[in-house]
């Protein structure tokens, strides 16, 4: 089922003052958002070095990106009053937290584009830390592909290195699989973006 795509004021307005920003400041780089599907559900599945991953992820393209925060992020207050209103959801970590994950599927089903961080955590040495099982379960149960993303620098914001964000093709889960091919799927991507 697809269905139009519409975005809170929060969303539009926090996008463009994040492009600004990382133009301004980064002169970001930016190749391959035509890699990113016009339509139809699909997970971006980016490297993870920094709290600014899903930002800037998010802000390089033109469609709305949904994306899963840790449940205490949430109780902040402000911040996640304001999470909540740029198109994120909570999640408990740690258990397996079956809402977040059927939203996450009602999302995907209903044409948007979900970030998931194929290695599930941040890297603190910037390099590409182990496949979890998470991003290609939902890939495959979903039918959806998955977009690697190489994400570089965003560990060394203080420093102002130059932001590269490089768009992959997508890669696309088996028609038949079992969970060994979760953890198969997921790794792929991160060997994609090693490569790019």
């Amino acid at each position: 089922m697809q269905i139009r795509e519409k975005s809170t004021l929060l969303f539009l307005v926090g996008r463009q003052m994040f492009r600004i920003m990382f133009k301004l400041f980064y002169r970001w780089d930016i190749e391959g958002v035509g890699n990113i599907p016009k339509t139809g559900g699909a997970i971006i599945a980016p490297n993870h070095t920094s709290f600014f991953d899903p930002p800037l992820a998010g802000s390089a393209m033109r469609r709305p990106l949904y994306f899963m925060a840790k449940k205490e992020l949430f109780d902040i207050p402000i911040f996640g009053w304001m999470i909540k209103r740029t198109n994120a959801f909570p999640v408990r970590r740690g258990r397996q937290d079956v809402s977040a994950m059927k939203h996450a599927f009602s999302l995907l089903e209903s044409g948007r584009l979900l970030l998931m961080f194929p290695e599930g955590t941040r890297s603190k040495d910037g390099k590409l830390g182990v496949a979890k099982a998470g991003p290609g379960m939902v890939a495959c149960n979903a039918q959806v592909p998955l977009i690697p993303v190489r994400i570089e620098n965003t560990n060394k914001m203080l420093q102002f290195e130059q932001i590269k964000i490089k768009y992959g093709k997508p890669i696309y889960p088996p028609k038949e699989f079992t969970k060994n091919d979760y953890v198969i799927l997921s790794q792929r991507v991160l060997d994609e973006i090693s490569k790019m």
